[in-house]
């Protein structure tokens, strides 16, 4: 599942670059909107201690943000395998700015990846939101699902220096050796994780248990009913949510759908497509302004494009803080800046030092991606992105189909082929050593209160066509925004904004056919 969702805050920072209390509450919610599963009782009913978030970071960004006096922070007790409650336990680290006013309940917010922490995000969030209704009305709450950010125990599989390593290119190709090569890698990451987060945890941390965890969130935090926003991959867990629980929904909006029935095969090549749609519109754009190194002509941009990054192969280009800039790292850059129009300016400046030989922008925005900070360490999201989605996926072993996707991939992104055929190479996921969990698939959902699924017409990594097949499967309304970005809701585009406050607060569903711009 290759979905992920950059906070605004973040993208908004590599744009600069380039220009004591405790309190406690009690959980009540699971006997109002139904009994707590048996043998779950104990964890539905904690009491919940708040205090300041300082000790949660684990980023000095976190560590900035935290210092807000007006966030408290907790930890919520939940079992490590669901099938064993009285064995060993996990604990999901929680975030929440209270409501200003006349208080409805919580609201619960992911921001994607998977691996991407809520605890980070919500903040920004905050900031977005004041003054408002919903900050009014609702405790904004993030939550960090198991093993991610400073929910425990922690998803880290690699050291700092060993991702810096893996970031390096690896000079594969189709060959036999190319293939042996890459499937080493892959084989060599499972095993660390084995080694240092252990199998019982690898086994555990799917969105099957994430979804039970946020009902015992919801629980423990006093709700009867779950108000919940997921961008991205956050719309997957909240539709496998509305499918176990769906007496326990009070509203859900997903944003930047998954389409859960849809095959790894055809999410791959979607999504391609998808990226490849984002860097047209970007090189439609770029090539209208003076000096644009992709020329003047959008119909010749792809070779265009491949002229300046294909050499990084054998000729990585300067960064200032004396790393070098490979084909990998830069086409992680430009994939990051395709997320959104926002990133456009920094990509063209990127393009422009790379033909000089230069290549600082593409770095900052491929350790954005990354989530390398500027003192070379990592946050672990990116080591959570497979393994928690080696648990959610079909197992695939067949090297056949690793081929076909690489292949389709190719033909419908032409801008990231390398000219250096496709490759049959296996994953991580291919030799992970526990099966899945996540049925990916959605049955039909029976007594689920409206959902508002909101798809943006240019998204690259989450296609506007995935939202209109999700609000279909989960009986769900659709708010169709035309664009080139991943994901929308409360940016700042007042008419998005506007139609999911009212449906957040007043349970207010928009018509049917609405529609805005950014």
């Amino acid at each position: 599942m290759d979905v992920r969702h950059a906070a605004p805050a973040a993208a908004l920072a590599v744009l600069a670059l380039v220009a004591a209390c405790t309190t406690t509450t009690t959980g009540r919610g699971a006997a109002a909107a139904g009994a707590a599963p048996p043998g779950l009782e104990a964890f539905y009913d904690q009491d919940l201690s708040w205090g300041p978030c300082a000790p949660f970071a684990v980023t000095a960004d976190d560590t900035d943000a935290y210092a807000d006096p007006a966030l408290d922070c907790s930890r919520v007790t939940v079992p490590l395998d669901y099938a064993q409650p009285g064995g060993e336990t996990a604990t999901i680290g929680v975030l929440r700015k209270r409501a200003t006013g006349d208080r409805i309940g919580s609201l619960l917010i992911n921001p994607g990846g998977p691996g991407a922490s809520g605890m980070s995000y919500a903040p920004s969030i905050a900031g977005q939101i004041v003054g408002t209704p919903l900050a009014e009305r609702f405790d904004l709450i993030g939550f960090d699902p198991r093993g991610v950010g400073a929910s425990e125990p922690a998803i880290d599989c690699e050291t700092d220096a060993e991702r810096d390593q893996e970031r390096a290119d690896i000079d594969a190709d189709a060959s036999p050796e190319g293939v042996a090569l890459l499937e080493a890698d892959s084989q060599e990451f499972v095993a660390r994780c084995v080694e240092r987060v252990g199998v019982d945890v690898l086994a555990n941390v799917g969105t099957r248990d994430v979804v039970r965890d946020l009902d015992v969130v919801r629980a423990a935090l006093g709700d009867d009913e779950l108000t919940f926003l997921g961008y991205s991959y956050g719309t997957f867990i909240g539709a496998k949510y509305a499918q176990a629980f769906p007496r326990n929904v009070r509203a859900l909006v997903l944003d930047g759908a998954v389409d859960p029935a849809q095959s790894a095969v055809e999410s791959a090549v979607a999504q391609n497509a998808g990226f490849q749609l984002a860097f047209d519109a970007f090189a439609a754009d770029c090539t209208t302004q003076p000096g644009c190194a992709l020329g003047t002509d959008p119909a010749r941009a792809v070779d265009a494009f491949k002229a300046l990054v294909l050499p990084l192969y054998d000729a990585p280009a300067a960064v200032p803080d004396g790393r070098t800039l490979g084909y990998a790292d830069a086409m992680t850059g430009v994939i990051q800046a395709l997320y959104s129009e926002q990133l456009w300016e920094p990509l063209r400046l990127g393009l422009s030092e790379l033909a000089v030989g230069q290549g600082r922008v593409l770095m900052l925005l491929a350790d954005l991606y990354e989530s390398r900070a500027e003192d070379g360490t990592y946050d672990d999201s990116l080591e959570a992105f497979p393994v928690i989605s080696c648990l959610d996926e079909e197992r695939l072993t067949d090297p056949a189909v690793f081929l076909e996707i690489d292949t389709r991939a190719r033909e419908v992104a032409p801008f990231r082929d390398d000219g250096r055929g496709p490759t049959a190479a296996r994953p991580p996921c291919a030799f992970w050593p526990v099966p899945p969990t996540t049925e990916p698939a959605l049955p039909s959902v029976a007594g689920l209160p409206p959902v508002l699924v909101v798809s943006v017409t240019g998204d690259p990594a989450t296609p506007y066509e995935a939202g209109v097949r999700l609000a279909d499967q989960i009986g769900g309304v659709l708010l169709s925004v035309e664009g080139n970005q991943h994901t929308v809701a409360l940016s700042g585009v007042p008419c998005v904004d506007d139609v999911v406050t009212r449906y957040l607060v007043d349970l207010a569903v928009p018509d049917d056919g609405t529609s805005c711009t950014i």
